[in-house]
């Protein structure tokens, strides 16, 4: 067993006194250095900014991605040439974003879109994120409304439609030819100027005469694709019904075919009053033997132009016309017509309508809705009489077909006065 070594023994005073500590190593030169110094306090700065740097990266993106305050979607109109600021009051005036606006400037700059923010109509979809509202906008995904030209209108009257629809601005700076226009419906943003809707009407119209013009048959005495409008334009306004466009045409084609006069009553309307449309009456005897560049009733072949702007189904109609040899329709009382080769057939077919007709009136309770009594039909007419007369329905287009409005129909039941 080792031995301690002997404990010195110190003095009461010496007991007393503190124990001496050694003092602290001294620094060296190259630490109190002042690039040293300076070099410590930068990487301590940049740590601290980093970690801000990142704090902020995570609050941002949470922020970005947060859903909205929009409690359903909604359509907000962005006006042209606003700044960021204006941006951000009209999208959180409109609920679009909550009411820290800097949120929407500082994701704007985050995003890199300040430049790219595009004015327009927007769809802001329920809850919408900052990332979304900014991502519509710079995609420019405006609201696209759609507008609906039906058929049978005049150039005049599409551009009446055009001018009373508060989606487009500017004005048309001339009325269209007649038949250069394809009714149809499109989707126009808001602000679209009325020239390039009449331009983008006029390039479909093009694209779609040469597409059926290709694929006619080539037996039609139609030289052109013009007369083929014109043909088209006169089906068009003779009929609304689907299942009677190619027979209609094939009535005009086989009178082209054996050089008889046409005989359209939609075509003394034009003449006597051209675009307008509407005659607002019935025609009168004197009107059927009137001269006239559009009166087929006086002129040989097809008038000099559209009556008015046809439609697809029309234009293919009158480009494959039925396989027919139908020379004469009538209004047969239920909404169609009633077809025949023969005139004497026809007769039969008129006088089965007329019969009709007086029936109606007899029945008729209210005395002022009465027709004036029915003429006799014009011989070797194409179309004879209007749907009948009250209390029965007007005559209405084939399901899926659009509404035919601005259209007169033909009437063979001249006023009272010429009676």
């Amino acid at each position: 067993m080792s031995e301690r070594p002997p404990i010195s023994p110190r003095s009461p005073r010496a007991a007393l006194e503190p124990e001496q500590v050694p003092p602290p190593p001294k620094r060296s030169e190259r630490a109190r250095n002042p690039l040293v110094v300076i070099g410590n306090a930068i990487i301590t700065i940049l740590l601290v900014l980093m970690i801000g740097a990142g704090a902020a990266y995570y609050y941002g993106a949470q922020k970005i991605g947060a859903p909205g305050p929009l409690q359903e979607d909604k359509v907000v109109n962005v006006p042209a040439r606003a700044g960021m600021a204006d941006i951000a009051d009209t999208l959180q005036r409109e609920g679009v974003i909550d009411n820290n606006r800097w949120a929407f400037i500082g994701a704007v700059l985050a995003l890199k879109a300040r430049s790219e923010l595009k004015p327009g109509e927007y769809l802001f979809q329920k809850n919408a994120s900052l990332r979304d509202v900014i991502g519509t906008m710079v995609d420019g995904k405006v609201v696209q409304h759609s507008v609906t030209i039906p058929e049978g209108l005049t150039s005049e009257q599409i551009v009446a439609r055009l001018s009373d629809n508060d989606i487009f601005s500017g004005s048309v700076s001339e009325i269209p030819r007649e038949g250069t226009l394809l009714p149809e419906t499109y989707k126009f943003p808001r602000g679209t100027t009325r020239d390039q809707v009449v331009a983008r009407m006029q390039q479909a119209q093009r694209r779609v005469v040469a597409e059926i013009w290709e694929h006619r048959n080539a037996d039609i005495p139609v030289k052109t694709p013009e007369q083929l409008v014109t043909l088209a334009s006169i089906v068009e306004k003779e009929t609304g019904r689907a299942d009677e466009r190619s027979r209609v045409a094939a009535v005009y084609v086989n009178r082209l075919r054996q050089k008889m006069k046409l005989q359209s009553d939609p075509t003394i309307i034009y003449g006597l009053v051209g675009g307008k449309g509407t005659l607002g009456r019935p025609i009168k005897r004197s009107e059927i033997t009137q001269p006239s560049p559009y009166n087929t009733y006086v002129i040989d072949g097809l008038p000099p132009g559209p009556i008015a702007n046809p439609g697809r189904a029309s234009l293919e109609a009158a480009a494959n016309p039925a396989r027919t040899r139908d020379l004469f329709f009538v209004a047969d009382g239920t909404g169609g017509h009633a077809f025949t080769e023969t005139y004497d057939q026809h007769q039969k077919n008129v006088a089965k309508l007329r019969t009709m007709e007086k029936q109606i009136q007899n029945d008729t309770v209210e005395p002022a809705d009465d027709p004036a009594p029915a003429a006799a039909a014009t011989p070797g007419e194409a179309t004879s009489a209007t749907p009948p007369a009250k209390p029965v329905a007007p005559k209405k287009p084939a399901r899926g077909a659009p509404a035919r409005q601005g259209t007169v129909q033909p009437t063979s039941q001249p006023p009272a006065d010429q009676q």
